[in-house]
């Protein structure tokens, strides 16, 4: 079936999402073109559509960094997927349109028994929380992991696959319902950071020991905090910067405990560094998926056109878990 020469797609006009016609890209070697049937929002997203996070060079201006559909056409040089193959896959941009392109190699087939819906949840959390949590910061069984926004899409997907490897979970989120539904999931303890002090509590909860994992999308005034929650040894790792990129530190418990602080973003990193970690997920996590052990959690989905609604929502933070474009 021949494919149309335009689609449509939401692109960033002066702050806002806008439904527009586009050509349908062209396809480079090792790419494939997908017919997307759901595409994730990401608070990436947000911040691209109010300039502060622009994509890497050579990236699509459309926003969307993560898909679910069909593939329709093939770029050379490939033999491990085919017309037709049912995938989810990692983009730089171009989610947000009814086609988009993703590198072959970051393309991975939906598990068993998942919809369109579901895997468009997938690929940028999985990748994110598998890359920092195990890849960087190297959560071992029996260790105590603390992440901050529990019931956010990360937070939701770093709670579940940190219990499946047998870490011990302690999250922050902003509500009652939010640390409920956290403790639902899975997590040991939930701290409503809008009433507690999630420091006092961290030393309770660990019995003035802390946490040996911290996985922080907070930044800000939460750094110097952080540096009182953990453990000798402990590692934080810092993912994104909702409350700033700027602390006042001290350093002597960085050396007394001799702390790790690292941080990543994914994004810019070349194709080889995420097959890595879809070799990974292949593995380890898409097995758990199938078997039904862990779940993407879904808080609402959009049409595509209403792609401002729904970073509307994401902006609100009533959200618990993801929201999803369909197509």
């Amino acid at each position: 079936m021949p494919l149309p020469e335009q689609m449509l797609a939401i692109e960033i006009d002066n702050g806002d999402l806008k439904p527009v016609q586009r050509p349908i890209p062209t396809i480079p070697a090792n790419h494939v073109l997908i017919k997307v049937a759901a595409s994730g929002v990401n608070r990436p997203d947000v911040m691209q559509r109010k300039g502060l996070y622009p994509p890497p060079h050579g990236a699509s201006d459309i926003p969307g960094l993560e898909v679910a559909g069909t593939i329709v056409a093939l770029g050379d040089n490939l033999s491990h997927l085919h017309e037709g193959d049912r995938v989810c896959a990692l983009v730089t941009g171009g989610g947000y349109a009814e086609y988009c392109l993703a590198s072959a190699a970051l393309c991975l087939p939906i598990p068993e028994g998942l919809s369109f819906t579901q895997a468009a949840a997938l690929p940028e959390t999985f990748f994110t929380v598998w890359s920092n949590i195990f890849d960087r910061a190297q959560l071992q069984p029996g260790e105590t992991l603390l992440v901050h926004g529990g019931a956010s899409g990360i937070g939701s997907t770093a709670i579940q696959l940190a219990k499946a490897f047998n870490a011990k979970i302690i999250v922050t989120a902003g509500s009652k319902a939010k640390c409920e539904f956290c403790l639902q999931l899975g997590a040991d303890a939930a701290i409503n950071y809008k009433e507690q002090d999630f420091v006092e509590d961290i030393k309770q909860l660990t019995g003035n020991q802390g946490v040996d994992v911290i996985l922080d999308m907070i930044g800000g005034d939460y750094f110097p905090r952080n540096l009182k929650c953990m453990a000798d040894d402990a590692r934080l790792v810092q993912i994104a910067i909702q409350n700033g990129p700027k602390a006042e530190i001290n350093l002597l418990p960085i050396m007394l405990k001799r702390l790790t602080l690292t941080g990543s973003t994914l994004r810019a990193r070349d194709d080889a560094f995420k097959a890595a970690i879809a070799s990974k997920l292949l593995e380890k996590v898409w097995p758990l998926l199938a078997s039904g052990r862990i779940k993407p959690v879904i808080h609402s989905t959009f049409a595509l056109s209403d792609a401002a609604l729904a970073h509307q929502l994401m902006e609100s933070n009533r959200h618990i878990g993801k929201i999803i474009l369909t197509v």
